[in-house]
């Protein structure tokens, strides 16, 4: 069911921009978490650890959704939701992968993740708003799924970053629901230019190489300063040094080309009315 026409239309557009938000940035959160393991990870592992981000706070979005929506509304809300949040994740990926992306099997997994969320975490039983065993006892739940989606299971460490992050999102939820814009500092993490690194939900998992075999050779980053974007690429210093001067001016001019091309998206979509619509919901 499209959003357009839903009288819940604006809380259901702000909650799928911010969960995807955060979920995208929590992945970043977790690898910073353990950059040993970080640099070990495929985008397919990425892509299962976003997942589980988006699993949990369907969860708790739907404990929050009871208190705001009047009951027999609650349950369309929902269904809306997981409506939205495919459209989101395909605008998302869409710069990525071309406007070819498969909106059938973003789907699929969207509906896929929100069912195993409430596979997994309806059983306990708690009033989101309140501090409870229960409700701790599922955060920490979470948090081992996180780390184990990670490779690393009961890593404490990682574990509680990715509890953190769930816990705050709640208060942000609650503001959307409610009407109100979310607290600063309850998304301030939140970047909606994450996911994007993802894999499409039907790519194939790339095969497990040897451990320490992968190198960051080439590396392209845009930044905003003001009404200025910057966008600058670099390689690795050794790749460098053992490049033939001949290769190095193509290799260059290539990149000077593929910076250019990235800096004008970059600044495109910087000063849109999408990423407005970022600014306001806390996500810059």
């Amino acid at each position: 069911m499209g959003t357009s026409k839903n009288p819940y239309s604006e809380q259901l557009r702000g909650i799928a921009e911010l969960i995807l938000a955060v979920a995208g940035e929590s992945v970043t959160v977790m690898k910073r978490n353990a950059p040993e393991r970080a640099l070990k990870l495929k985008r397919h592992d990425e892509w299962g650890i976003y997942l589980e981000f988006l699993k949990v706070m369907f969860n708790l979005t739907d404990r929050l959704s009871i208190l705001y929506l009047p009951i027999k509304d609650q349950p369309l809300f929902m269904d809306s939701l997981e409506d939205a949040v495919t459209l989101q994740l395909k605008s998302v990926l869409e710069p990525a992968f071309g406007t070819g992306a498969d909106q059938t099997e973003i789907m699929l997994t969207v509906g896929a993740a929100v069912a195993e969320s409430r596979q997994t975490y309806e059983r306990y039983r708690f009033l989101v708003t309140e501090d409870t065993p229960e409700k701790n006892e599922m955060l920490k739940d979470f948090g081992g799924r996180v780390a184990e989606a990670m490779g690393i299971a009961g890593n404490e460490h990682v574990s509680s970053a990715a509890t953190l992050c769930a816990s705050a999102v709640i208060p942000a939820i609650k503001a959307v629901l409610a009407g109100d814009a979310p607290p600063a500092a309850a998304v301030n993490t939140a970047s909606p230019a994450t996911a994007p690194t993802l894999p499409p939900p039907s790519a194939t998992p790339e095969p497990q190489g040897p451990t320490g075999t992968e190198i960051k050779l080439v590396s392209v980053m845009s930044t905003v300063a003001g009404e200025e974007v910057e966008t600058r690429w670099g390689l690795h210093p050794r790749f460098r040094q053992d490049l033939p001067p001949e290769d190095m001016q193509q290799v260059t001019r290539l990149m000077n080309r593929v910076a250019k091309i990235l800096g004008e998206r970059y600044a495109s979509v910087a000063f849109s009315d999408e990423w407005t619509s970022w600014h306001k919901a806390g996500h810059a």
